[in-house]
Order: C-alpha cells, then structure tokens, then sequence
C-alpha cells in the first residue's frame, strides 16, 4: 500500500496593479502513442521517414476507403488509463470531427467526444520540496494526428507532409487543478514518466510526440474555493487555451505571461475573451490564433464508417495484470528496501532504464553506498559529456564490483574514485585491476604506524600545535594517505593518529 500522505504546495499569486490573482490551470497533454501503425490505417509510424511515405489510402483519404480500428492502439489507451487509475469505459465509440486544415485530407478528424474509452482517473505531482498536489483526470480519448504543413522551404509556397496524419494520438485531459507555472511543468513530467514506464509514449517533447494545450485563467483570492464546493466554473475567470506546447520552460514562461495579459486587461475594466493563443518565446507574449470553438462548431457526429467499440473486463483485467511496477511504487520500495531518501529514489526512479541499472547494482549490496556511486559519480560524469544512461561505459556489474571492494574495505574511498576513473575510459574487471595494478588499501597497522612516527619525527613543531589545537590532526591523517599513495585506511589512521598525539 503506497502511503500517498502529503502537504499541498502554496498556492501562486500574482499580484496585479490592484489585487493579488491566482492562477487556475487545466492540462490537454496529447501524447502519441507507441505503435508500429496508425489508428485506422497499417501505416508505419517511424519518424524521420521521407515525406508523405507512410500514408495509406486511408490516410490520404481516398474516395471508398474504410478506416479498421488497431486493436494495438486500444490496449495502448487501456493500459494508460490503468497506469493513471483510472476508469476504462468497456463501451465507447469515435465521432467526427469537422473542420478544413490542410494536412488533414479528411476535411475531419476521428475522435472521441461523447463516449471516450478512459474516464475519470488521478495523478500524485510531486513538486521536489516534500509538497504534493492530486491532479484529477476528466478523460482520455483516441483521436487521429494531423499531418504537418511546412512554410519556409519556398517563399510563394506552403508544403505539407502527411507521414504523421492518422498516428493514434490520447488526449489526457486534466481537471483545472493545477496552480501554478511549475506544477504545470511537474504535471506534464509526471505523465511523460508515467507513460514511458508504461511503453505507451515515448514521452519525445522534441519530435512532437507529447505536446501539450494549456488552458490558463485567473481567478481573486478564495474563488476557487468556491467552485470547488458548488463545481462551478462561473467562480472562475474566463480561460484561454495556449496551443501545442512542446517545452517545460516554454510551458512556465507562458502560464505566466497569459496570466499577466489577463490582469492586465481585467483590472483595466475590460474582459477576458476565450480564445486560442500561441506562445511566441522570442517576444515573451501570446497571441491570438482563433476564437474558442465550442462542440458544436465542430458538428460533431458519431462515424458511420466505424461501430461503437466494445471490449471485454477479462480482457481489461489481463492488461491490469501486466502493468510494470509504475513510479510512485517503485519509488516507495526504493526508499523501503533500499534505506534511501526521498530526494534520491526520485532521482533514480525518474526513468525506467536508470531504476532498472540502479536496482542492478544495489542487488545484495548496501543500497545508499550503491545510490551515492550511481547518481554523484556516474549521472554526473554522464551528465557532463552529455550522454544518457543506455550509453554508460560502465556496467552495473562493474559499477557494483567497486561498491563491493569499497565495502570490504579492499580500497578506500579515494582509491574507488580512481577505479572508477579506468573502469570508466578503459573498462575490465575492478577486482583484477586492483589486484594487477597493486591498488588495495593498507590495513596492516604496523606499517601505517611506522609512516605516522617517521612523520611526527619530521615535525616536532606541528605536534606541538595539534596537541594544542585537535583539529589539526587532519594534517598528519593527509601525510600519511600522500605517504602511502592514499592507500592506507583512513579509519585506521585516523585512530593512529588521535593515539599518537594524546601521548
């Protein structure tokens, strides 16, 4: 049982010219889902690909083509509505929706309105400070992408590529819980984490395969409070939606900006227009794209072409069983079994690939020993020229090796830095090179002994001041490591040391 206790962040005012606001936010994260094809269509979704190869007839709409559901995609939005504890609706059905964009060939798109096949479900954002806020989820749905129209490749021409027109896209839709820039930020990263534990997005900001619309008002003190009781939204301001944000820092700068626009215009007398705007990051400000449309805009109808669709618990309750240990879990295990602090099972369960090497080292060994290797000397010597944790030079067998060696005191810390150091630029074993290259520690006593007196020999005046003075005793403890080539046992010497200099 995970323990979701936990303290809500303050909330974020803005002050105006004349009152303190608060912001109100709502999250559409479109997230494309990992699938070899399309929703109605067998073709491929491999990005990069040349343009308008990976179109079907049905993509291309051509006249008599018929779209056949991908069953793949189905179990794709099942198991993400099960990841985000959800409901899944085992009866659900596509409309369509119509409007004229030039690289939906269609003149419509296919989507879920009226009966989405995931309902209402839930999301722990945690926020780094010991702070939380629980995000509810309104709904998923499956829709088609639209294709992508290209405008700076000739002066006097649009181009348009339809490679990605029809890849099955779910829309998570969230409920105006968010306050503030940053837990919209944290938001979108917990359900790119979630999804990609899940393996149903890739969660790739870059290529567009997760992007987001962010609907923002504004709203004085204590409204929001009372929407909350009488759920209704008349309690809030006027929202506009930010449309395809595709960067955590974009998604923060234009909260912010939106929400200073809309104080602007309110406490200056006038009103608040719902509208669609884009974020322009280089002049620091939205612009309007088009007036809200509200559904009936869309003429929105169920698709003939498609039957209601209609899947079985047994089948629902099969995915449920499979789903992989997801990031709150893992992260409570981690802090359980492996002693951990909160602040590090974060760090080490924020992707799957770097959970899975930490769990590899720490296996059998002592868990914040193997924590501390991994995210301060591998993740930040990884950081540092820039590569992920799929391309680490050093195993999690080799990575553990050291952590074993350092452990049964066969090395001392030091010496575990300049291990790590060849295993890392030159690979093999930790055991054999510690063994071929004479780097054991010192743990015989006598010799430590014999550097420490042939050093206070040397320095009868230093003596004199750490008797005086204990706290530099740390000056002897460095002698003797710089005499024995950092190979002595520093709890061993530092024993010696405190012996030699109270006589």
């Amino acid at each position: 049982m995970l323990d979701l206790t936990y303290e809500t962040p303050k909330i974020k005012t803005i002050a105006g010219a004349k009152h303190d606001w608060e912001l109100v936010i709502g999250m559409e994260v479109h997230a494309q889902v990992s699938s070899n094809a399309k929703l109605f269509s067998g073709a491929s979704t491999k990005f990069g690909a040349e343009p308008n190869s990976n179109v079907a007839f049905v993509d291309a709409a051509m006249p008599g083509m018929l779209p056949v559901i991908n069953e793949y995609c189905v179990e794709q939005a099942v198991r993400t509505g099960l990841g985000l504890k959800a409901e899944i609706n085992l009866n659900s059905a596509f409309d369509r929706k119509n409007y004229f964009y030039p690289d939906l060939p269609q003149g419509y798109q296919i989507s879920q309105l009226y009966h989405p096949i995931v309902g209402e479900g839930e999301v722990l954002v945690e926020m780094g400070d010991g702070t939380a806020r629980l995000v509810g989820v309104e709904r998923i749905h499956m829709e088609q992408d639209a294709g992508k129209s290209i405008h700076d490749m000739d002066p006097n021409m649009s181009f348009v590529d339809l490679n990605r027109t029809g890849v099955c896209l779910m829309e998570i839709v969230s409920r105006p819980d968010i306050r503030g820039p940053e837990e919209a930020a944290a938001y979108i990263a917990k359900i790119r984490q979630i999804l990609r534990y899940l393996g149903t997005c890739d969660g790739n900001m870059q290529n567009g395969n997760l992007r987001a619309d962010v609907n923002v008002s504004i709203c004085r003190p204590g409204q929001y409070e009372k929407y909350q009781e009488a759920n209704d939204f008349s309690h809030l301001g006027t929202r506009c939606e930010i449309k395809n944000m595709n960067s955590m820092r974009f998604i923060q700068q234009a909260i912010d900006v939106e929400a200073r626009r809309q104080i602007a215009i309110v406490e200056g007398g006038g009103t608040v227009d719902q509208e669609t705007r884009l974020y322009d990051p280089d002049k620091g400000e939205t612009r309007s794209m088009r007036s809200k449309e509200e559904a009936h805009d869309y003429r929105y109808f169920p698709d003939p072409d498609l039957l209601p669709l209609e899947i079985e618990q047994a089948w629902v309750d099969d995915i449920a069983a499979n789903l992989p240990e997801l990031p709150d879990a893992k992260k409570a295990r981690f802090i359980k079994d492996f002693k951990l602090s909160d602040y590090d099972a974060s760090v080490l369960t924020a992707d799957v690939e770097s959970a899975d090497y930490f769990e590899a080292v720490a296996k059998g060994r002592d868990g914040k020993l193997a924590a501390n290797w991994v995210i301060n000397e591998l993740f930040g010597r990884l950081k540092k020229e820039d590569h992920d944790i799929t391309d680490s030079p050093v195993s999690p067998a080799q990575l553990g090796g050291i952590i074993e060696l350092i452990s049964a005191d066969t090395i001392s810390g030091k010496i575990a830095k300049d291990l790590f150091e060849i295993v890392y630029t030159e690979g093999g074993d930790p055991a054999d090179i510690v063994e071929k290259r004479g780097m054991k520690q010192v743990t015989d006593t006598g010799a430590i002994e014999a550097a420490l007196d042939e050093i206070i020999a040397a320095n009868p005046a230093q003596v004199e001041k750490a008797k005086e003075n204990p706290k530099l005793a740390g000056w002897f403890v460095g002698q003797v490591m710089k005499a024995t080539g950092g190979k002595a046992n520093p709890k061993a010497v530092n024993q010696l040391v405190a012996q030699k200099l109270a006589q």
